[in-house]
């Protein structure tokens, strides 16, 4: 092999496929990157651990074909610090020498006969704007549990019923949902409703590649083999999905509510981090709902205490409930609006965050649910 290809589109490609690569991989061809330039004037870069695979194009000035296979961790190191010239990459032997500028760099390959065959694209099932796939499941993701001893937290469910996409996680302790209208296949359309369990951090990595404005996201689906697939923007991964059940979480939205407040998320936002300094190891912050508007709390005697008072739209009888601080805020950043609605049944009950638009009424689908933390007496 012997390629001649330019610095930025190399490290962008190596870095987001050496994302997808496992940390401790159980044999060390499975921590590689499969540089391939097949039969085409371009270079595709891939990754793959049995689990996720991610392959991207770059292209490429070829000489030589062939494929190789190196040290991802290594590669990705390298081209990220490679100063802005174009990039030779040749292969001779046992060793891959790669050359920028007065750069040079010598690795030893991996056996590529070694490496596992790539997964093929699953079945088409729809496709979606990349800003709308980008946002929803970053609004999503973040109540996504990280806890591998239970599985079922760790993934986002994706249901898919006709031209409706909804996607949900919980971690037990907060739970997102955001639904949307999406283009589906026509065969998809016809089959009723689809839901399977995607690792929350293999979703949100694809996202934040491929959901920018002004592409489309391309979404592929083999339920009964258990993989997704998803593609845009010449870049493409595929996921083993999560083979367990999720909970049952639609029991768990308030069918009822006896309070709402309307309040400004960024000066709350910077409340709620100046109130939660004194909070112990950040356990809990206390809201005080009521007519004379809002009052933020922590602390006690023995640590410190703080308290703030903010303007707030409330409607309902008045409300104490507390809230892990890092959970509130991270809610309320998940909404991407200046206003939310804060709704309550009782302080012992789940709460409901939405988002509010500029002429005052909820934004429809996304919601987000706040379990409260326990008031000591």
């Amino acid at each position: 092999m012997k390629i001649r290809v330019e610095r930025d589109g190399l490290a962008d490609a190596v870095a987001w496929v050496a994302r997808s690569l496992p940390s401790r991989p159980p044999v060390p061809v499975l921590g590689g990157i499969l540089l391939d330039t097949g039969s085409s004037d371009a270079l595709t870069i891939s990754g793959f651990d049995y689990e996720v695979s991610a392959t991207v194009g770059v292209a490429a000035t070829v000489a030589d074909g062939g494929r190789t296979l190196v040290s991802g961790r290594l590669l990705a190191d390298i081209t990220r610090s490679l100063p802005a010239q174009p990039v030779e990459i040749m292969v001779d032997g046992a060793r891959v020498s790669i050359a920028c500028g007065n750069a040079k760099f010598s690795l030893p390959t991996m056996p590529v006969e070694d490496y596992p065959q790539l997964p093929a694209m699953p079945p088409h099932a729809g496709e979606l704007a990349g800003e709308v796939f980008g946002l929803a499941v970053s609004q999503v993701a973040v109540a996504a549990g990280k806890d591998d001893t239970l599985p079922m937290l760790t993934g986002v469910r994706v249901e898919i019923d006709g031209e409706k996409l909804t996607l949900v996680a919980t971690d037990r302790f907060r739970l997102a949902m955001r639904e949307f209208t999406w283009t589906p296949d026509e065969s998809l359309a016809r089959s009723g409703e689809i839901a399977v369990l995607v690792p929350a951090r293999t979703l949100a990595d694809a996202a934040k590649a491929l959901g920018t404005s002004g592409t489309k996201v391309e979404i592929a689906l083999a339920a009964g083999e258990g993989l997704i697939g998803l593609s845009g923007s010449g870049r493409r991964t595929t996921s083993r999905l999560l083979d367990t059940e999720f909970p049952r979480y639609r029991q768990l939205l308030p069918s009822e509510q006896t309070a709402t407040a309307i309040i400004d998320v960024p000066p709350l936002v910077e409340a709620i981090k100046r109130v939660s300094l004194v909070a112990e190891r950040g356990t809990q912050v206390r809201l005080e709902f009521g007519e004379s508007g809002l009052r933020l709390s922590a602390g006690g005697d023995d640590e410190g205490s703080a308290e703030e008072e903010l303007a707030v739209e409330y409607t309902g009888n008045p409300v104490t409930i507390a809230f892990n601080p890092a959970f509130l805020q991270e809610g309320l950043g998940a909404l991407h609006a200046d206003r939310a609605e804060l709704s309550f049944t009782t302080p012992s009950r789940p709460a409901l965050i939405k988002p509010v638009g500029e002429d005052g009424n909820v934004v429809p689908g996304y919601l987000h649910l706040l379990m409260p933390v326990r008031l000591p007496g």
